[in-house]
């Protein structure tokens, strides 16, 4: 089983998504541009691809931004492949204006992706959505995850970001009638003490990222909780027999169970992609901190499916001494 040496990519890279397609290797991520620190028009997030996952070589930019989001932030971006077609789901913030959820179409994987005009959510609906998944059921179904926000909360479920999942109609479209998949329940899910939203300060908690396997009949929805900003940032997962739940919970009170920063080697992992060597060999594409905390940048890690269900040898010791 391979080895890495990580970061695997010297480039702000956070939130990679990464594909292999006809022997290749593609990420595409949220760039330091991208981020909204700087104003992001025109052609945007960067694509880069490998034919070892250790090596990686930069495409460029791959989206074609639409005028109206120019100015603003485009995060984690994802794509589907279907019917020979790549499409690219994005978030934007509307300039502004609040995140939601894009799609954009190719013929290649390197792009250019082009925006279908129409974005698959409302931003006057609903000001935050982030992070869409597509998963393709064994029907030909497809779904899309992705995280937002819930303002109520009770003893038990907290207020802040969680995790949702709606059909798909076709792959530009959603059919608007999302489930919840998983509300924030534990303390190290918090992002953010005393937090104001939407007039009212409380903390806050945050579900993110969520990326959706099924392997023996059932399904894992892996997802980031905490704060991307520091070291409380790991991965846990969820397990399901349907797709649209209902998830039960992994980790718990014993925090994430699948990475989480290890002093001294790695700070803030998390938003993790999946991709498969030929071979079947699957592998956590992700991003951590570098040591000055000033670049999220890209790792990979192999993804092994245990008896007790999926680990990254990686952090499982120091998940195991944590927990117990």
């Amino acid at each position: 089983m391979q080895e890495f040496d990580n970061p695997v990519y010297d480039t702000y890279l956070a939130d990679p998504f990464c594909w292999r397609h006809d022997g290749v290797y593609y990420a595409v991520g949220t760039g330091k541009a991208e981020t909204g620190d700087e104003a992001a028009a025109g052609r945007v997030v960067p694509i880069v691809r490998s034919v070892d996952l250790r090596h990686w070589e930069p495409l460029g930019t791959a989206l074609m931004a639409p005028k109206e989001e120019w100015g603003g932030a485009f995060w984690a971006p994802e794509t589907a492949y279907h019917d020979g077609r790549f499409y690219m789901y994005y978030h934007p913030s509307g300039n502004g204006k609040g995140f939601h959820i894009r799609v954009a179409v190719s013929e290649t994987p390197e792009g250019p992706y082009v925006d279908t005009g129409v974005p698959m959510t409302d931003v006057e609906k609903n000001p935050f959505c982030i992070d869409s998944h597509a998963f393709q059921d064994d029907d030909g179904q497809w779904y899309l995850f992705y995280a937002t926000d819930f303002l109520d909360s009770d003893e038990t479920t907290f207020r802040g970001t969680a995790l949702v999942v709606d059909k798909m109609v076709g792959m530009t479209a959603l059919e608007g009638n999302p489930t919840v998949v998983m509300r924030a329940h534990w303390q190290w899910q918090c992002y953010e003490r005393n937090r104001e939203m939407a007039g009212k300060r409380e903390d806050w908690y945050t579900l993110e990222g969520p990326c959706v396997r099924k392997r023996d009949g059932k399904y894992y929805c892996f997802y980031a909780g905490g704060c991307y900003q520091n070291e409380t940032y790991g991965v846990d997962y969820l397990v399901a027999d349907h797709v649209l739940g209902p998830w039960t919970e992994v980790g718990g009170e014993r925090g994430p169970q699948i990475m989480r920063s290890i002093p001294g080697e790695v700070i803030g992992p998390g938003h993790l992609s999946i991709a498969s060597s030929p071979e079947g060999q699957d592998y956590v594409v992700y991003h951590a901190w570098n040591e000055a905390m000033t670049d999220r940048l890209m790792c990979v890690d192999p993804l092994e499916w245990t008896s007790a269900g999926p680990i990254v040898p990686r952090f499982a010791k120091a998940i195991e001494r944590a927990s117990s």
